[in-house]
């Protein structure tokens, strides 16, 4: 009986809870193209065996393509996500590249690394937050990675120089990517002050702190501009703990 009424306890505490949260919305302003081209050497220099034509971004509009890149998330002691679902995100290796090339997952998650092209890749990582090597396996075969610890994973191809990739793990499942015109929304965030971060991929992390209050939504919006050393910040805040200015 006693064990019963403290679960009853619990849910309507968490029903209280919920019944507070609002969400976060907001804009990703980016004016600039901020990611340098990438140049790919003919397929001759480094194919062996089957020859698999490279892919091509699907993405036209620059901006559009810059605000893909964006991550938005809350940092800080915030509840972690609930892994129950049991969903497994894929990254896949198709025509020499990675689809997607970008993943975003709370902090436990684990991703799958399926070879789709009829050649061997070697999938690897040497990232603070996670570091990892898959060997070399063949089509139809399939790598996974588990994740416990918040970070920026670079993934690549020890046989492929042009693949890369990024694994972003967030510290919990208040997370949310931007659409094409730069809008965001991370739902049901309990009340309470948080630091809200907006990573890209080129220009590294910015931060403000945020109040979410009982009864209205909040809003913050980020412009995110060309800096001579937004790369350099990127790779001193490969820590998604790691403490830094609001921008």
């Amino acid at each position: 009986m006693r064990s019963r009424k403290l679960l009853q306890i619990c849910a309507m505490a968490a029903i209280a809870a919920g019944a507070g949260a609002q969400n976060i919305t907001g804009t990703i302003l980016i004016k600039k193209k901020l990611t340098k081209p990438s140049v790919t050497p003919s397929v001759s220099v480094y194919q062996r065996g089957t020859a698999v034509k490279l892919g091509k971004d699907a993405e036209e509009d620059p901006i559009a393509y810059e605000r893909s890149r964006v991550v938005v998330y809350l940092e800080g002691a915030v509840p972690a996500a609930d892994e129950s679902a049991g969903h497994t995100p894929q990254i896949q290796q198709v025509d020499r590249r990675f689809m997607p090339d970008l993943v975003v997952v709370p902090v436990g998650s684990t991703v799958s690394f399926p070879n789709m092209d009829p050649i061997f890749h070697n999938i690897y990582s040497l990232s603070k937050a996670k570091t990892f090597d898959l060997g070399a396996y063949d089509k139809g075969e399939t790598r996974k990675v588990t994740f416990p610890k918040a970070g920026i994973v670079e993934v690549y191809c020890h046989l492929h120089p042009n693949m890369a990739a990024t694994v972003v793990v967030t510290p919990n499942h208040w997370y949310a990517r931007p659409d094409r015109a730069g809008q965001y929304q991370i739902h049901n965030v309990p009340p309470g002050q948080y630091t809200l971060v907006a990573w890209h991929k080129s220009a590294g992390f910015f931060r403000k702190t945020i109040v979410v209050e009982s009864g209205h939504d909040s809003v913050a919006d980020f412009f995110i501009p060309l800096e001579v050393g937004g790369k350099q910040e990127a790779k001193d805040n490969l820590d998604l703990g790691h403490a830094g200015g609001s921008r």
